[in-house]
C-alpha cells in the first residue's frame, strides 16, 4: 500500500470536486490531505483520510506567510515520507512542489486556473512564473483543464516531464441528474459561486438592474459567500426585488432545478464547475467566453457566450436568452446535459489521475527492485 499525499486550498472544493478520486485512491493507498479549513474536512476524515490542518493566505502575497506555508509542507512531508504527492491551486503548486524536489518525492501539479496574480502582469507575474519553473521542473506530470493555460505555460518555460489536459474536475452524472426544465412564467437566472470583482459581479449587477428595467418580473438569484465589499449593493438592489441573495450552500441543486438559465460572467478560470454542473441539471448557461467557461458550453446550442469585463455584452445576452420561448430554453437545456455527457463524464478524469498516480508509484517499485538487487 502507497501513500498518497494531497495538497490543497480548499476542503469544500477538494471534497465536492475530486472526492470521487479521493475515494479511488483510498481502495489502495493511504490518503493524506493538507488544508487549511475545517469545513468538509470531517466528511474527508470518516471516508479514511488523514486530514492536516495547514493554513494558507490564498489571496496575495505576503512572504512571511508564504515562507511559513513552505516550512509546514516541508515538515509534513519529512513526517510523512509520501510515495506520491498531489498538488491544487498556486501556493500548493508552488511551495508544496518546491518541497518536493528538495526531498525527491515524486509529484503531479494541477492548474486549476492562472489567477489574477499571474494574468495582470508586473513583478509579481515575474515573480510567479519564476517560482512556477523553478517548483514544475520535476513534475511527473502537469494537469491542465484547459488547453489555453497549457499553451500560456509553454509559452513562458513553464515545464515538467509531461503535460495532460483533462476536461476540469469533470462533473458527477450520477449527483446531478438532469431536471425537467421549470414551467413557471417567471425566469430566474443564477449565479453560483463567491461574489467578488474577479468573478464578474460587477457586470452582473447592472445587468440585471438594466433588465429589470425592461423585464420587473425576472429575478436574479446570487448564492455564495461575500469575498469583497458587495453585501450593501446586493442588499438595496434586494430591497428592489432585482436580486435575491443567499449564502454558501452545500448543497446547490434546488436551486438549479428552480433556475431558467446559469450565469458565469468570471475574468478568469481553470474550468467552471457551476457551467458542468448546471448544464449537466439540463439548464442552458451564459458564460463569458473565456478559456475555462468557453469549453463547457456552445454558443447559441447550449447557451450564450459574451465578452468578459464587457457589462453591456452580458446585458445583450440575456436579451437573447429572454426572446426564446420556453420550449427552446428546454432544448437548449437537452442539448447541455448530451454535452457533459459525450465530454466532462467525471469518471474520464479520475482514470487519468490513476494512470499518472500508477505511472509513479511503479517507477518507485522498480527503483526498489533495483536497489534491493543489488544489496
Amino acid at each position: 500500500m502507497g501513500k498518497v499525499l494531497i495538497l490543497a486550498n480548499s476542503a469544500s472544493g477538494l471534497y465536492d470536486f475530486r472526492n470521487e478520486l479521493v475515494l479511488a485512491l483510498l481502495q489502495e493507498n493511504e490518503v493524506y490531505v493538507s488544508l487549511p479549513d475545517e469545513e468538509k474536512a470531517p466528511a474527508l476524515a470518516r471516508e479514511g483520510c488523514k486530514v492536516f490542518h495547514t493554513p494558507i493566505d490564498r489571496r496575495g502575497v505576503n512572504p512571511v506567510r508564504d515562507i511559513r506555508l513552505f516550512a509546514d509542507y516541508f515538515r509534513l512531508m519529512r513526517r510523512i515520507k509520501p510515495d506520491v504527492v498531489l498538488t491544487y491551486t498556486i501556493k500548493p503548486n508552488i511551495y508544496g512542489n518546491l518541497c518536493c524536489r528538495i526531498l525527491r518525492i515524486p509529484y503531479l501539479a494541477n492548474i486549476t486556473g492562472l489567477g489574477s496574480a499571474f494574468e495582470n502582469g508586473g513583478l509579481v507575474q515575474k515573480i510567479v512564473v519564476f517560482l512556477y519553473r523553478m517548483a514544475l521542473k520535476k513534475a511527473q506530470c502537469i494537469f491542465f483543464q484547459n488547453k489555453t493555460n497549457q499553451d500560456i505555460f509553454a509559452q513562458y518555460g513553464i515545464r515538467g516531464h509531461r503535460t495532460r489536459l483533462v476536461p476540469g474536475s469533470g462533473v458527477n452524472l450520477d449527483r446531478h441528474t438532469y431536471k425537467e426544465y421549470p414551467a413557471k412564467a417567471r425566469t430566474v437566472f443564477l449565479y453560483v459561486g463567491r461574489l467578488m470583482k474577479e468573478k464578474g459581479i460587477d457586470e452582473l449587477i447592472y445587468a440585471a438592474s438594466r433588465l429589470h428595467e425592461e423585464a420587473p418580473e425576472v429575478l436574479f438569484r446570487l448564492v455564495g459567500n461575500y469575498e469583497e465589499d458587495y453585501r450593501a449593493r446586493v442588499e438595496a438592489y434586494e430591497k428592489q426585488n432585482i436580486v435575491e441573495h443567499t449564502d454558501y450552500q452545500k448543497d446547490v441543486t434546488p436551486f438549479y432545478q428552480e433556475a431558467s438559465a446559469v450565469l458565469m460572467p468570471s475574468y478568469h478560470e481553470g474550468m467552471s464547475n457551476v457551467i458542468l454542473e448546471a448544464s449537466a441539471s439540463g439548464r442552458p448557461v451564459l458564460a463569458s467566453q473565456i478559456p475555462g467557461c468557453q469549453e463547457g458550453f456552445e454558443d447559441g446550442v447550449t447557451g450564450f457566450g459574451f465578452a468578459p469585463r464587457d457589462k453591456e455584452a452580458l446585458l445583450c445576452a440575456l436579451r437573447r436568452f429572454m426572446a426564446l420561448s420556453g420550449e427552446e430554453r428546454a432544448q437548449m437545456g437537452k442539448r447541455a446535459r448530451a454535452k457533459m455527457e459525450r465530454e466532462f463524464d467525471r469518471r474520464q478524469v479520475v482514470q487519468a489521475y490513476m494512470e499518472e498516480i500508477e505511472n509513479c508509484t511503479n517507477k518507485i517499485k522498480n527503483k526498489k527492485g533495483i536497489e534491493k538487487e543489488r544489496t
